[in-house]
């Protein structure tokens, strides 16, 4: 797998997302209510859904495989090792080109516990929310923030230890400060930010 290919695979899922923006925003929702419009909290599960789809898969499909054949290897520093990224740098690449194209929409991964302090959570809002998901992972956490005059909505979904490549690379780490993870454990979660007009 060259650059070129995990280029065109994020920028398909950067559109993908940005469809399902436009798709919310352009439709109306079918309920009696005068506001028109698809709620934020149905617009963060339709980006959550596809975020965790294309995740999974390159995850499990892509990385996993081409690791247990001895293809390549996902590892920190990819490019200069002309390797795969790892399945959080992937998340957090396509999150990058999504803030870049000047929607509004922004998503991440957060942290208790992160490697880097970058992904630690930014907000008193998003501390809480991941200790609350920590002790109860079933739904995301939702709220209205806000930054300078603007508010918007924000999810954060939990996220999940899916592979080995997760679990291998936070427990051995030597910048992480927690490195007993198992398959499943709660490892942080996947922000979700919505402008709200």
């Amino acid at each position: 797998m060259d650059r070129f290919r995990i280029a065109y695979s994020t920028a398909g899922l950067t559109f993908l997302i940005l469809a399902v923006w436009w798709v919310a925003s352009a439709y109306p929702a079918k309920d009696d209510s005068k506001t028109p419009g698809i709620s934020p909290e149905r617009v963060a599960g339709f980006v959550h859904a596809v975020l965790q789809a294309h995740r999974t898969i390159y995850t499990t499909h892509i990385v996993n495989r081409l690791q247990e054949k001895g293809v390549v290897m996902a590892v920190e520093h990819w490019e200069q090792e002309n390797a795969l990224p790892l399945p959080a740098q992937f998340l957090q690449h396509s999150g990058r080109l999504v803030a870049e194209s000047g929607q509004g929409i922004r998503y991440r991964l957060i942290g208790l516990s992160p490697i880097y302090q970058r992904n630690a959570p930014a907000t008193d809002f998003e501390r809480k929310g991941l200790e609350f998901l920590n002790r109860s992972p079933d739904a995301p956490i939702t709220g209205i923030v806000s930054s300078g005059r603007k508010q918007y909505f924000q999810a954060i979904y939990p996220d999940r230890a899916v592979s080995s490549a997760c679990i291998n690379c936070h427990n051995s780490h030597p910048l992480s400060p927690k490195r007993d993870f198992k398959i499943n454990d709660v490892m942080g979660g996947i922000a979700i930010t919505i402008p709200i007009e």
